[in-house]
């Protein structure tokens, strides 16, 4: 099968590849309309909730500042609806290509690449955000009165949970580079000490400066480099055994 597909013309393939592109925007540009004229108030009703309940006064600096901060959050949220519909028409495009072993691969790769940023980002925001919202909070509140500006603080929301679902990839990235040939398991166990330094480095800059939320960050990460290291030793055990 996967032959067969190789063998269709370029131009058949960027047909199929533009009913793709173009389904998935009309997916999430439904996803989107539903959002925003249904959902949208009871949505940043939960993203401010927490902040309301601090007795935080919620406010919009600019004249487009409320709109705008709604149809970013409105988008967002349609691309995660509307995403399992675009996951399935890519997936419908590669996979005649792929050779069965192949497919099987990549299947367990997406899911573990989905299912580890979804951990990092509700890890995030239910254990380390609001330790540095609080942080902060208390920090400046014998300097002035808070009063949040609502894109500024969705911004950093999300400028905050994203990176935290970037990190939890690592047993993804290092199966891949592995597989490349790029790291492999002694490397990567002999640089340990370094990759620890570096995490309480990084938790250092993403975390309020108190000893707790630091490592909060700290241990999933390295409990994720070790799983990444295990990872990488049955990729190359498996490979040595394939090639004998």
């Amino acid at each position: 099968m996967a032959q067969e597909q190789n063998k269709q013309p370029l131009g058949e393939h960027l047909v199929a590849l533009r009913k793709i592109l173009l389904r998935s925007a009309a997916a999430i540009g439904i996803a989107f309309l539903v959002v925003f004229y249904v959902a949208i108030d009871a949505l940043m009703g939960f993203i401010t909730g927490p902040i309301v309940e601090r007795g935080i006064t919620v406010i919009y600096t600019e004249m487009s500042a409320a709109l705008m901060t709604k149809l970013k959050v409105a988008f967002i949220a349609g691309v995660v609806i509307a995403s399992p519909y675009v996951f399935w028409q890519i997936w419908s495009f590669v996979k005649p290509a792929l050779y069965e072993h192949e497919k099987k691969a990549f299947r367990l790769t997406f899911a573990a690449t989905v299912v580890l940023f979804l951990l990092g980002v509700m890890f995030c925001y239910a254990a380390v955000y609001f330790l540095a919202v609080d942080f902060f909070l208390v920090a400046g509140e014998e300097l002035a009165t808070p009063m949040l500006a609502i894109d500024k603080y969705v911004s950093f929301l999300f400028g905050f949970v994203l990176p935290f679902g970037l990190a939890f990839e690592l047993p993804v990235a290092l199966y891949i580079t592995t597989k490349m040939g790029l790291t492999n398991y002694e490397m990567l166990a002999g640089k340990r000490k370094f990759v620890i330094l570096a995490v309480v480095v990084i938790a250092a800059f993403l975390t309020p400066p108190d000893v707790v939320s630091q490592i909060m960050l700290s241990i999933p990460i390295l409990i994720l480099f070790e799983i990444s290291l295990l990872i990488c030793k049955v990729v190359k055990a498996k490979e040595k055994e394939n090639a004998e």
